[in-house]
This record gives C-alpha cells, structure tokens and sequence, in this order.
C-alpha cells in the first residue's frame, strides 16, 4: 500500500478559518473523494502543534494499493479539477506552500 500526502504548511489568512474549512469541505474535498484507483481518502485539518512547529492547517492522505493505482489518480480528471481550484484557495485562505510525500503503509 501507498499514501501519498499533501501536507499544506503555513496559516489560514487571519478572519478566514471557517471560509477555509468550507472551501476544502465543498470544493476540494468531493474531487478529492472521486479519485479513480484511491482506496481511501482522509482529510486531516490541524486542531494543535507545538510552539515550535510550523503550523499544518491541513493534510490530504490518500492511500493506493499500489503505484498503478496511484497513477490513475494522478491523471484522472477530478485530480486535475481540483488542482485548478487550489490558486483560490491560495489567494483567498491561505497563506504558506502545499509539498506532496508519497509513504509506504505496512
């Protein structure tokens, strides 16, 4: 099994925390979800972190059951409907970078 990740670090913009929630919840999300190949999808949204820590607002775990899997998703054409959406989110809630890990699940 694979998960790849979508880590977004940074901070949600200042007033725009539950704009942001929705975003993700009505937009995002439901594309997430239609993934072709994707076994499960969790989206994980930030309740706490260290002082130190720089803040993870959100998360996207997807998990394959293998790479051919995984390369279905990444050319199906919800993944690309909802990358089309994230400059939006970006430019509206969001302040910081969105970097992808792909993990193994043993």
């Amino acid at each position: 099994m694979l998960m790849r990740l979508a880590i977004f670090e940074g901070t949600v913009k200042p007033g725009q925390e539950e704009a942001f929630r929705a975003y993700v919840d009505r937009r995002l999300a439901p594309l997430w979800r239609k993934f072709d190949g994707a076994a499960e999808v969790r989206v994980l949204k930030g309740a706490e972190h260290d002082a130190s820590a720089m803040p993870i607002p959100l998360i996207l775990a997807i998990t394959y059951p293998d790479r051919a899997a995984m390369e279905r998703a990444l050319a199906s054409p919800a993944r690309y409907e909802s990358r089309d959406l994230l400059p939006e989110l970006f430019e509206k809630y969001f302040d910081g970078r969105m970097h992808h890990h792909l993990m193994t699940v043993e």
